[in-house]
């Protein structure tokens, strides 16, 4: 397979514009028109997962983390983020990362925590803000079905957990065509009055292109009247972190120990023990010290995330249990999710699991 068709399956799990700004993801060190002959799964793309991958004949790196994150003006091998970029070109050894496309993924990394930790009725702790789009256009009547249709199918009209999701008003609308024009209805100069369908559908902002080329290409008029607009609503499936419930309360001790053998943690820096109940938990894998104020608000019991700094866990304010897991602890089924994705999409050569531990934190 070439990359870049590898790189549309891996575009379908996790969409590069669901990724925050301040990331670094999608294809770091490559050329699209290669070919793959084998992908290494991995947390982190470090010089010895590159090995690894020169050894297991794959020339494609798939990881959680970019290796590259901030710029680089020299690439002279002076520390482990050079290294590992200089053996990957050398190897013609491709690097394409995920991390937040995944994050904010309403099945990916926090989902995955979710699962670990046996969480029900799981959704989004923080939903993405300024991602919905809403489209408004008008048609005529004997248009108005095969025109919604293909919006449909463009990705428009989902809203939550429904699909095909529209607003049909009937109105008139009026036109003069001028002396280039070629009017559906009338002729030119002719003021015409006509029946005219309005649709509105909302859709996720990286769609735009997509969704004004099936309108255009489906639409009867000569000139399509149509209007975007920026919403202020969240969207409810995309976005970071996730909160769910336990099928039976725990006490804080019994729930620390379910997350200590469940996650594989070295250890847990928690706040104070509350002496309450444990069954609401809000969760976010990676550094989540920004959205202490959300679980609360959300009414949770505890909120595990990590790389939590001392005067962060006064913030719990007595009301929730604060524990940080540790940063790769928060994440590390992710690797093997995207391993389970790839090898169902892609069975024409090896997809496998790198065997290197990449966390750099280590407990005595």
């Amino acid at each position: 397979m070439k990359l870049q068709e590898i790189i549309s399956v891996l575009e379908e799990l996790a969409p590069l514009a669901y990724a925050e700004d301040f990331d670094n993801v999608g294809l770091l060190v490559g050329n699209n028109n290669a070919d793959v002959n084998g992908i290494l799964v991995c947390h982190d793309a470090l010089e010895n997962v590159i090995d690894e991958a020169i050894a297991k004949n794959c020339n494609l790196v798939v990881c959680f983390h970019p290796i590259l994150f901030a710029g680089l003006k020299k690439i002279t091998g002076k520390n482990y983020v050079e290294r590992a970029i200089i053996k990957a070109i050398k190897n013609d050894i491709a690097i394409y990362a995920l991390h937040t496309a995944l994050d904010n993924h309403k099945k990916g990394v926090n989902k995955i925590f979710c699962d670990a930790l046996g969480l029900q009725k799981t959704k989004i702790l923080l939903p993405k803000e300024n991602f919905i789009r809403k489209l408004v256009t008008y048609t005529i009547p004997e248009n108005e079905t095969h025109l919604r249709n293909a919006l449909f199918d463009a990705g428009a009209g989902q809203v939550g957990n429904y699909e095909n999701c529209s607003f049909n008003s009937e109105g008139i609308g009026t036109y003069s065509g001028n002396e280039d024009s070629n009017p559906k209805i009338g002729s030119r100069f002719e003021f015409v009055q006509a029946k005219e369908i309005k649709i509105e559908v909302v859709f996720e902002k990286h769609l735009e292109n997509k969704i004004l080329k099936a309108l255009f290409n489906n639409h009867e008029y000569e000139e399509v009247a149509y209007e975007i607009y920026e919403t202020k609503n969240k969207h409810q499936n995309i976005g970071l972190g996730m909160i769910g419930e336990l099928e039976n309360a725990l006490s804080e001790e019994e729930f620390l120990a379910l997350v200590k053998n469940k996650m594989q943690c070295g250890g847990i820096r928690h706040s104070a023990l509350l002496g309450k109940p444990v069954k609401k938990i809000a969760v976010l894998g990676g550094s989540g010290s920004y959205a202490i104020k959300n679980a609360l608000q959300a009414g949770a019991d505890a909120y595990l995330t990590a790389d939590l700094k001392y005067h962060q866990f006064y913030e719990a304010e007595n009301q929730l249990l604060l524990a940080d897991i540790g940063h790769f602890e928060s994440e590390r089924y992710t690797k093997n999710y995207i391993l389970d994705y790839l090898k169902e999409k892609i069975t024409n050569f090896a997809v496998v699991l790198s065997e290197e531990n990449t966390n750099p934190v280590q407990y005595f």
